[in-house]
């Protein structure tokens, strides 16, 4: 993939958006080919190299052994005698307020039980994939650096996989560096690789699309 030319797409879709009075975000949009969402399934957590901007919000789930280090570390911490003060309301909240949940591995039953049903269906619930699940005596610190600059990348309703690299306001050789690493994953992960991408676009919040050559 050449850099140069994710360089210019990006400075292109900058230049196309009318100035807005915040910072717009940088969208990598990278349509598949050669993919049935009815069959294909496709999951995956990439740790964008270059910080992209807006940090991704932490939530813990944690017992006593965890409690402190996670108070200090996540945006958010909720100790497990805690749990029961979650009814639907504030479980819905929390559910669409916060991007990655990680949780003390002794505790996902009754996580489970307490949450399950509101973070499942946004795709929110605790995944080892991600390293979310965590022993009791875990150093968490890298875990929680890692997830904030982390992006879930998923196929559902349609072959196209969109998300944020980066926004205005951020060097546009950085963001190019995301997008570079994140399309390396993508053709890694990818069931065919290359083969499963029909092209690759980049935009603004609210501009218009750029076509990388």
């Amino acid at each position: 993939m050449d850099k140069k030319k994710i360089i210019d797409a990006i400075e292109k879709a900058k230049t196309k958006s009318k100035k807005r009075n915040f910072a717009q975000s940088i969208d990598i949009i990278v349509n598949l080919k050669g993919f049935d969402i009815k069959k294909d399934k496709f999951e995956e957590f990439v740790a964008l190299p270059q910080d992209k901007g807006k940090k991704q919000k932490i939530c813990a789930l944690v017992g006593p052994e965890l409690l402190d280090q996670a108070k200090k570390l996540c945006d958010l911490t909720i100790s497990n005698d805690e749990f029961s003060k979650y009814d639907k309301l504030n479980s819905k909240k929390l559910a669409r307020d916060y991007d990655f949940f990680i949780a003390q591995a002794n505790l996902m039953p009754e996580i489970a039980k307490v949450f399950g049903k509101y973070l499942s269906p946004n795709g929110k619930m605790p995944n080892p994939k991600a390293g979310q699940i965590i022993p009791p005596k875990a150093n968490i610190e890298p875990l929680v650096k890692r997830l904030k600059n982390t992006l879930k990348l998923t196929v559902k309703k349609s072959p196209v996989i969109q998300c944020s690299i980066g926004n205005e306001s951020i060097d546009t050789e950085k963001i190019a560096d995301n997008a570079l690493f994140l399309l390396d994953q993508l053709e890694n992960k990818l069931l065919r690789g290359k083969e499963n991408i029909n092209s690759i676009l980049f935009k603004t919040t609210m501009g218009g699309i750029v076509r990388l050559d």
